[in-house]
């Protein structure tokens, strides 16, 4: 299947009084038509930047976008002009906000927000377009939207707020979306709600889509495939099933260990590990100065190379390609059947031999 976005070599930076500093570093991201792809990182990972870079919306300089390849539906996005890229979105691409307070204006009603950028983007007349605003709404599952129309954005809860960004985000029939930590601001109960409705919503309309999380809990039930960003750089990538089931990576470890289990004791000390600041142009990885597998192989570009452990599965991460390789014999001992047993049977039976 055509890829709809398609990603290679990208690097974004800014220009700040202390002098240049490179934020993101993406080696390659494909997106096919009707995929949902996940991006899950910690707060800081450069994932908003990224769906930035992508809109082009970073405002340039201070920011500074540079790809080998950024393209939608095979158009390279780099060479667009603003006026053109004002055309693309929002008709081709879109995005769901994770503030949907800030998404909308506090002086007009949902309505009229929602019908203005119909009938500005379809060249309806103010009737025809509130009609489909109207349509829209039902569309997201709000209760009474008639009622709902003449509504102003602090009169609404905020997955009532959630659902009105969404409709606005498909209003003009775009087929890429990229929704940014939808669900962050709202309640547990809400967000399974609101998801449930995108998810409905991308297998309904055909759209694909590129959702942005910090927690594969939610990634895991919205996306076919996963990319683990990690200060700028995609150090996991594979279908969801791969990363959960097998994770190689220990910041996908630590990820998945983010939400404990009612067995498990928290380690109050590695809560604590610092964080090193987004760099991806440091010479090790970023994970560095928190990680117990670290060794001499991670430091150097090597460190941040993506390599296939499978069809499916790739992973830059030193610790884990070098207990791989010494896993063959360790896979037969220890009856491992996925690559993360293999890691471990491998620590077991030849020791971490990275000092």
């Amino acid at each position: 299947m055509a890829d709809h976005l398609r990603i290679r070599d990208l690097k974004v930076g800014f220009q700040t009084f202390d002098g240049f500093v490179e934020i993101l570093d993406i080696g390659d991201i494909h997106i096919e038509k009707g995929e949902a792809y996940g991006l899950v990182g910690e707060s800081g990972a450069g994932k908003t930047v990224l769906a930035l870079a992508i809109l082009g919306l970073l405002r340039q300089p201070p920011a500074e976008v540079k790809a080998e390849e950024l393209s939608l539906d095979g158009e390279p996005l780099l060479e667009k002009s603003q006026k053109e890229l004002r055309e693309i979105r929002g008709r081709r691409i879109s995005m769901i906000l994770q503030d949907p307070m800030s998404a909308l204006d506090p002086a007009f009603d949902v309505g009229y927000q929602l019908s203005e950028v119909i009938r500005l983007r379809n060249k309806m007349d103010r009737k025809e377009a509130r009609e489909k605003a109207l349509e829209f709404m039902r569309m997201v599952e709000l209760p009474d939207p008639e009622m709902m129309l003449d509504k102003y954005p602090h009169q609404l809860s905020g997955g009532q707020r959630q659902r009105i960004v969404i409709a606005l985000a498909l209003a003009c029939g775009s087929q890429f979306l990229i929704a940014d930590e939808p669900t962050r601001n709202l309640d547990v109960t809400v967000q399974a709600s609101v998801l449930k409705t995108i998810h409905r919503l991308r297998e309904e309309l055909g759209v694909s889509l590129l959702f942005i999380a910090n927690n594969l809990s939610l990634v895991s039930v919205m996306c076919n495939r996963v990319g683990i960003l990690l200060k700028g750089r995609i150090v996991e990538t594979g279908r969801v099933r791969d990363i959960l089931d097998d994770p190689l990576h220990p910041y996908t470890l630590d990820l998945l260990r983010a939400v404990p289990s009612k067995e498990e004791q928290l380690d109050e000390e590695e809560i604590k590990r610092d964080v090193e600041i987004a760099d991806p142009s440091r010479s090790r990885c970023a994970l560095y100065p928190r990680c117990k597998f670290r060794g001499p192989a991670c430091e150097g570009d090597t460190a941040f190379e993506l390599v296939s452990v499978s069809p499916t599965h790739s992973v830059a991460c030193p610790y884990a390609l070098q207990s791989l390789a010494a896993a063959s014999g360790a896979l037969a001992t220890a009856g491992a059947t996925t690559a993360s047993d293999a890691v471990a049977a491998a620590d077991t039976h030849g020791g971490d031999q990275r000092g």
